[in-house]
């Protein structure tokens, strides 16, 4: 018996191949991207305007399966909803739906759980058990676009890559993900609607700038100086502040991208004037913007909440460093990265 192709692991040129080899047309990839991502279909037999004689061609090499939806949690405040996926090896993964005022935004996993290690994160409570393929990232879209559809029929408008492991420790299946998000007739997501966070892999930074330079890119930063990352992130010890602020400058020159640096404000820790002037300093003459974020308390970590998110960005503001404040979003349902599935594997 065949091993199934996965009809969501191929790209649009990748599938016109796959037509063409088994004596399909070459338009007809074109009409099963529209189906399976526009039309949301999870049945070969739905597609219309296909010749009846292809169906079971698709039928006999491809898979159109998804996968079950272990847990839905929606915050009653917000309504930023957190979805776990059981995915087919009994892994599980998260993936978050927040809704603004531009519209619905997705942050999607990269791995089943995280090495990085950085102390004030859910993500790596559990370590990391394996990369997901592109497949699996591209199917948490399509999960939840479906859901969002059908429940309010709304369509996701921005997609973030900052969910549960480093992106940049996952490359290729990254790049290839991000490639089917971008194709046309299919998910057709512009690229400036895309955003890569890492914590700071400064060797995978420029090689991500060449291949997708209208992506947006975040860095965690977290901290000022090199002595605070590192006790805070263990990545800044292989990756210290010189050698990525020096990677982001040229990453700047490449792309001529403004890049932004998150920043989550932990009370007593990295949250004091002197802070913001060392912050200030550190970023002074890059074409930047700093996004501090509230801390999403996790229950395993020691960290508590700053109550000096204003203080912090007015004095930021003052020392000439753009600044936007993000808000608390999901505290009541595990929204922080990993919270959910740490919780679910533990009880």
């Amino acid at each position: 018996m065949l091993n199934l192709i996965n009809i969501y692991s191929l790209t649009l040129d990748e599938l016109t191949n796959q037509a063409l080899a088994l004596g399909l047309k070459k338009h007809n990839a074109k009409q099963i991207f529209q189906w399976i991502y526009q039309k949301q279909i999870t049945n070969f037999k739905e597609i219309t305007n296909i010749a009846k004689s292809a169906i079971p061609i698709l039928q006999q090499y491809f898979s159109i399966n998804q996968w079950s939806i272990k847990q839905i949690n929606i915050d009653p405040l917000d309504q930023t909803t957190k979805f776990l996926f059981e995915l087919d090896d009994h892994e599980k993964i998260e993936t978050v739906l927040m809704k603004f005022n531009y519209g619905y935004s997705l942050c999607i996993s990269s791995q089943v759980g995280c090495n990085m290690g950085c102390k004030f994160c859910a993500s790596g409570l559990l370590k990391k058990v394996r990369d997901l393929s592109a497949t699996e990232m591209v199917m948490q879209y399509v999960m939840v676009s479906k859901y969002l559809f059908t429940k309010y029929q709304q369509k996701i408008s921005n997609l973030v890559i900052m969910g549960i492991g480093e992106p940049f420790d996952n490359f290729n299946n990254l790049v290839k993900a991000i490639s089917i998000f971008n194709q046309p007739f299919g998910i057709n997501l512009g690229m400036r609607h895309m955003t890569v966070s890492t914590c700071g892999l400064a060797k995978r930074i420029l090689d991500f700038a060449k291949i997708y330079p209208q992506v947006n890119l975040a860095i965690s930063l977290h901290a000022p100086n090199d002595s605070l990352r590192s006790k805070l992130m263990p990545i800044n010890k292989a990756f210290g502040l010189k050698e990525l602020i020096n990677t982001v400058k040229k990453y700047i020159k490449l792309t001529n991208r403004r890049i932004s640096f998150e920043y989550i404000l932990l009370n007593q820790i990295n949250d004091q004037d002197v802070h913001a002037q060392e912050l200030a300093k550190l970023l002074s003459g890059l074409l930047c913007y700093v996004n501090l974020i509230i801390y999403n308390k996790v229950r395993e970590c020691q960290f508590v909440p700053s109550n000096r998110i204003n203080m912090f960005s007015t004095k930021l503001t003052q020392l000439k460093i753009a600044n936007t404040k993000r808000l608390e979003r999901g505290a009541s349902i595990l929204a922080a990265c990993g919270q959910l599935r740490a919780h679910h594997e533990k009880k």
